[in-house]
């Protein structure tokens, strides 16, 4: 959210396989995917190719600068599904019902109000769909952000019960995140 960083970071794909997480919490062919605090799109981009021509990726950041250097990579790679949103979580809201997956990608402790965005997610999500928070576990690592500013899993799941959601499950993703998935 904070700084521009490119959509396909190596260094960041030595620890973190977008792919393998968007299709672990089933994203798929013709989906409605809205990634809040989309960055530079190192999940958007993924998302794109994964749903197809038939589906969407919404993405929203507070970034111009990420927003416009995804739109290039988008065009440049073909994808015509993105539609990108340069605003605040707390104060944008993309569609009504439309999402099937609203996804979070470590950015949930970045926000200034997460209550708030988890209840604009609430507004975006399909009744049928799924909220799902990806974020760093909060343990000491080299990686990632400030120890203090983390929110652990307990809280997390917290914050998106306090939206309206249900957690159905909360596990693991690779040495350094978690994964919350929950529905309306």
């Amino acid at each position: 959210m904070n700084t521009a960083r490119p959509a396909d970071d190596p260094e960041r794909r030595k620890w973190q396989n977008p792919e393998a997480i968007l299709l672990d919490i089933g994203l798929t062919s013709g989906f409605t995917i809205i990634d809040i605090g989309c960055g530079g799109g190192f999940f958007a981009l993924p998302a794109a190719r994964i749903v197809g021509e038939k589906g969407k990726v919404y993405g929203i950041d507070t970034n111009a600068v990420s927003i416009a250097d995804m739109q290039e990579q988008a065009s440049r790679d073909g994808l015509h599904n993105l539609y990108l949103t340069v605003g605040r979580a707390e104060e944008t809201i993309v569609c009504k019902q439309c999402a099937d997956i609203v996804f979070v990608g470590i950015a949930l402790h970045d926000f200034q109000d997460p209550s708030r965005v988890l209840e604009n997610a609430m507004t975006m999500v399909k009744p049928t769909g799924r909220l799902v928070n990806l974020d760093w576990k909060k343990e000491p690592m080299e990686p990632g952000p400030p120890l203090a500013i983390r929110f652990s899993e307990e809280t997390a799941a917290s914050l998106i019960e306090g939206a309206g959601f249900t957690v159905e499950t909360i596990k693991d993703s690779g040495p350094y995140h978690y994964l919350v998935v929950a529905r309306p």
